[in-house]
């Protein structure tokens, strides 16, 4: 690197190199400061915490059984009720903490009719975990 030079010509051209020294200056200063905080960064309180187990009581959902056979019957468990009487047990079983499963089984040639009524009353009451049963086939 020049730094002066004796001939005239060149003299007063500005100086096309970059200084990097206090760049470099700069950058050592913060490694510096981050070199020492970081330790403090990670200060942690040692704290010894209480031991304790408990386990979970799972609440197992009732499932209801609800049948609908080809003439429109509907059963409840096994129990024949009308549409009414099942609305009304909807109702109760909606109010409850944890809500019931229900097994809709419709015979194949129940008309549509009979399944609609049956979950829309379901959803009147607030439940929504209907599951349809059917079997498989037989090949």
């Amino acid at each position: 690197m020049a730094f002066a030079s004796f001939d005239r010509q060149t003299s007063g051209a500005p100086m096309a190199e970059i200084n990097m020294v206090p760049l470099i200056d700069v950058m050592l200063v913060l490694l510096v400061i981050f070199i020492v905080t970081a330790p403090l960064l990670t200060h942690a309180v040692k704290l010894e915490l209480p031991q304790a187990t408990s386990q979970v009581n799972p609440t197992v959902p009732v499932k209801i059984e609800f049948a609908i056979d080809a003439e429109g019957q509907r059963y409840w468990n096994g129990e024949r009720v009308t549409r009414e009487d099942a609305a009304a047990r909807f109702l109760a079983e909606g109010g409850q903490s944890v809500q019931p499963e229900i097994h809709l089984r419709a015979d194949q040639d129940t008309a549509y009719r009979h399944v609609a009524q049956t979950l829309a009353d379901a959803s009147k009451a607030g439940l929504s975990k209907v599951g349809f049963v059917s079997q498989p086939e037989t090949k």
